[in-house]
């Protein structure tokens, strides 16, 4: 018999470096799991991942107060921002560009990314792409 789910929890959480403290620990106390245990695993899951790249988690939150958690790729913004070697994007997107990526970038980003974005092919997803680096105020060369 499957376990009865009481709930999810999103979190995004640098790889490798879970620990109690915010946003993890009060997130995960409210559903009443153990926390520690969460932490082991998930650092242990993303051990062979780069340090520090934040990994989009949802944790599955089950009757027994056990849980489960799917990792997904890194958000699109951070391999555009890294692409584009920037530490944020602009203040006013759309007025003041900060940067710029070119087509071939994106498509290496589209490739890494392909299983979590709504795209049937590479193209549409590089266009996906263009769209979240415009939002962002980094300029796409090669369009």
């Amino acid at each position: 018999m499957a376990k009865k789910v009481d709930g999810y929890i999103k979190l995004q959480i640098p790889a490798g470096q879970a620990n109690p403290s915010p946003p993890v620990g009060p997130a995960l106390g409210q559903a009443g799991l153990n926390i520690m245990e969460f932490c082991k695993a998930f650092n242990a899951h993303t051990q062979n991942m780069e340090q520090g790249v934040p990994i989009p988690v949802q944790i599955t939150v089950y009757g027994d107060k056990t849980f489960s958690f799917i990792s997904k790729s890194p958000p699109a913004s951070y391999f555009i921002k890294r692409a584009a070697r920037l530490d944020k994007g602009s203040e006013t997107p759309g007025q003041e560009p900060v940067g710029t990526v070119t087509m071939n970038q994106l498509r290496e980003i589209a490739e890494k990314k392909k299983e979590d974005l709504n795209a049937n092919d590479v193209d549409a997803a590089c266009r996906i792409l263009a769209g979240t680096a415009r939002s962002m105020g980094i300029t796409v060369e090669g369009q």
